[in-house]
């Protein structure tokens, strides 16, 4: 029965590469005009600043942020795929309301992750007067991250989450089952035309079987454990056309890491992405494949990463109901081929006239394999580059939801299979230490069955537990000072996986297994160049040039015109700032509403930490991240301490934080904001936000404010100074008068005094900062 069930499962991904391979083998003809880079793209409205703008907009009230819609809505228009998901998984909407970008909608998700840290979101949970789970279906526990730590205090914490599930009847994983995310594709938890949450940056990873997969942070999941709902608001969407196939050698690794590498001026920032392709195009990516794409679309930058329903994901769920009925699975009763059935006949698929913030394409079949790194995703080098470079290696990873799943045990055994030599096992380079942990154990079971796991082990990997491990700098194994390590994980951050001063560069489970084995970074050889391919072929549009001109005169004059009035605007915002500031508002301005006790204006000396894609990692280290109760004193110790150390000893209390763009990107993890808080903070001001942190800080009482203008003049004051200080004391001092919605600063030196418009901080969100964050809100409309 063991060798019946692994035929079945293996015939799965056979039946995937071989279709791959079979189109793969085509003769096809190429474009002769090729382009390897991108260009920034504008979208037809104007973009505002606002104080976490993607989060505030089109709030009509405080309580509406866990209510309904008030009726009213937009006539009937095309949809988005992303959108039609939402429209079913929306509560409260008025009669006959569509939903689209932008709008605010009180989502009640089919089902909601929570990992280690279930036991916090129980804390709040219980916090808020909560005593039983709204819908215990609707939750699943899994224990993932820290699974090696056999700490006391860990295993507690373990206990106590073990506890709480078993006594409100939730779906629990215990530690070395798997990576949650991992565990909620296989058992069908995330399932097609859902939508999915889970408190971890990763959920987008679920897109690869179609489900609607987005992060909540924690006290969203207590929200909804006590409610079944929370808030969200549907970002931008941007569409991704792939066109060509994959060519042999190419992974979805490689096509995942190009495009952060290759798009990697925040083009989909805080979107919703949904991929697209012909059927001959999609049937080139594996699931496996498409599950590594959506996966690291947190990377890039996006809210969800979005495939369609095709004849791959139907045949693939296909052969999983057969293994669960054959077998008796636990996950027979939500993967099984009736609801497989009903999933083909019942397709959703996005509106023919579908409004898309934005579209980007990428020609499959010009990518060769890629290698993101040394720390950033937005850094990415053909892997030939590289190994021109004999950059030598310390460690090697084979790790994480991203790509540890069993058809990437296999391509990396095969890389020691073909190094075999007069019948002896290939060994990894001397001095290289190579670690392996599956993404679950159905996985590692498979790949022990094929004899994959066993060809690693003797070429001298390290096996580990089924979990996160190295991949969020937990556990064995991490990099030492200076050491240079590969993994085929999805984050690189500067000190995500041990030291700030290592290097960590990401790259597809074949890359890694060559890369141990060589000692230096190195890919196995398998790429096989197409005819007429000299570089990568990326661009706006869909990748149909006729299609892509044929855009109507009205969408170009509309694109025009927001261009101008965009330039217009902020012309105008600048050259007011020029004006000395003045106390007194003007008659033109709209004051907004202060509520008793709020302060109506926030001043304090300004500390830059002149950097972009300041990421949670960053922000508050990993390695504390799943230690619960770290006294406040200690988190404002640690707080920016991967971005700078010397933070610590710079940044004072009731200093106003001031960084570049895309702060707080990354993980979901809240102590990001509280660690500021910590710290005494009481402010942070960017260029722009991440909007996982932005959600963060509305929801742990941070305030923030967006000043682009800002950034570019401290800047230009500081350029020229040899001494590169990653957090510096400026001497400038910034006013938030909230009441007039102005920031006025003074610049130190010249005594230059300005000001600037920001966005609004409408009564709603002071509400929920002056209660203390949205968990203590939350707590007072119950006990109302």
């Amino acid at each position: 029965m063991t060798a019946l069930r692994r035929a079945i499962a293996l015939n799965a991904v056979a039946v995937a590469r071989l279709q791959s391979r079979t189109l793969n083998s085509r003769p096809r003809s190429l474009p002769t005009v090729f382009s390897s880079q991108s260009r920034a793209y504008t979208s037809t409205s104007p973009r505002r600043q606002q104080a976490f703008h993607s989060q505030l907009e089109s709030i009509p009230n405080a309580s509406d942020l866990l209510s309904s819609q008030k009726p009213g809505g937009a006539p009937a228009t095309p949809q988005t795929l992303t959108e039609k998901i939402v429209q079913k998984y929306s509560v409260g909407l008025a009669p006959g309301k569509k939903v689209k970008a932008g709008d605010y909608v009180t989502l009640a998700p089919h089902h909601c992750m929570t990992h280690d840290n279930s036991w916090p979101v129980a804390t709040k949970f219980m916090d808020i007067g909560a005593s039983k789970i709204h819908d215990n279906r609707q939750v699943v526990m899994t224990l993932d991250h820290d699974v090696q730590n056999k700490s006391e205090a860990n295993l507690k914490k373990y206990r106590l989450i073990e506890e709480f599930a078993t006594k409100h009847g939730v779906d629990f994983y215990p530690a070395g089952r798997g990576i949650g995310h991992q565990i909620m594709v296989e058992e069908g938890y995330a399932w097609p035309s859902t939508v999915t949450v889970a408190s971890d940056s990763h959920s987008n990873m679920y897109g690869g079987v179609s489900s609607l997969g987005t992060p909540v942070v924690r006290t969203d999941a207590a929200s909804i454990w006590a409610t079944g709902r929370t808030w969200w608001q549907i970002p931008p969407i941007a569409k991704i056309t792939f066109t060509g196939i994959l060519p042999p050698g190419v992974t979805g690794k490689d096509v995942i890491v190009a495009l952060c590498g290759l798009f990697n001026q925040d083009e989909v920032l805080n979107h919703a992405i949904e991929f697209t392709g012909s059927e001959e195009t999609m049937a080139s990516i594996p699931i496996d494949d498409r599950l590594t794409i959506a996966n690291m679309t947190t990377e890039w930058g996006a809210l969800s990463g979005l495939f369609p329903v095709d004849e791959m994901l139907i045949s693939w769920y296909r052969a999983k109901a057969t293994l669960g009925a054959m077998f008796d699975s636990a996950s027979k009763a939500r993967i099984n081929h009736q609801r497989v059935d009903e999933l083909a006949e019942n397709r959703l698929v996005a509106d023919p006239g579908a409004k898309y913030a934005k579209e980007l394409y990428l020609n499959l079949s010009t990518l060769s394999p890629f290698v993101a790194g040394p720390n950033s995703v937005k850094v990415a080098t053909p892997i030939k580059n590289l190994e021109a470079q004999n950059i030598p290696l310390d460690k090697a990873y084979l790790v994480s939801c991203t790509n540890s799943r069993a058809s990437d045990i296999a391509a990396a055994a095969r890389v020691f299979r073909q190094a075999t030599k007069d019948g002896k096992p290939a060994k990894i380079a001397p001095g290289v230490k190579f670690y392996i942990a599956a993404a679950s154990i159905p996985e590692q079971q498979i790949a022990e069955e094929a004899g994959d796991w066993q060809v690693l082990l003797d070429s001298g990997a390290q096996s580990l537990p089924a979990g996160c491990g190295p991949c969020i700098g937990l556990g064995t194994g991490l990099l030492e000072p200076g050491e240079v390590g590969i993994s085929a994980s999805n984050r690189n951050f500067k000190g995500r996986m041990g030291s700030t001063s290592a290097k960590a560069y990401l790259a597809s489970p074949e890359v890694v297994a060559a890369s141990a084995l060589q000692g230096k970074i190195a890919g196995p050889g398998w790429y096989q160049k197409p005819e007429g391919v000299e570089k990568v072929i990326i661009g706006e549009g869909s990748g149909n040039h006729v299609a892509d001109k044929a855009v109507s005169i009205e969408d170009a004059f509309d694109k025009l015109i927001g261009e101008v009035e965009s330039m217009i605007a902020t012309a105008e915002g600048e050259g007011a700032g020029e004006q000395s500031a003045s106390p007194a508002a003007t008659e033109e301005e709209t004051l907004t509403d202060i509520l008793p006790g709020f302060p109506e204006k926030i001043e304090g000396e300004i500390v830059f930490c002149d950097g972009d894609n300041i990421n949670t990692d960053g922000i508050y280290p990993g390695k504390y991240t799943y230690q619960d109760n770290v006294p406040k004193e200690k988190m404002a110790e640690v707080c920016m301490e991967n971005y700078d150390t010397e933070f610590r000893t710079t940044a004072k209390a009731g200093d106003i934080l001031v960084s570049g763009f895309n702060f707080g990107c990354g993980s979901s993890r809240e102590q990001a904001a509280t660690a500021i808080l910590a710290k005494q903070i009481p402010l942070v001001v960017a260029g722009s936000f991440g909007n996982i942190f932005s959600r963060n800080s509305i929801n742990n009482a941070l305030m923030g404010v967006e000043v682009p203008r800002l950034v570019r003049r401290l800047r230009e004051a500081y350029g020229d100074d040899p001494e590169k200080r990653p957090t510096r004391r400026t001497g400038w001092r910034l006013l938030w008068d909230v009441r007039r919605s102005r920031v006025v600063v003074t610049e130190k030196g010249s005594g230059a005094v300005w000001e600037q418009k920001v966005g609004e901080l409408p009564p709603n969100v002071q509400e929920i900062i002056a209660r203390g964050g949205l968990e203590k809100w939350v707590k007072s409309e119950i006990a109302a």
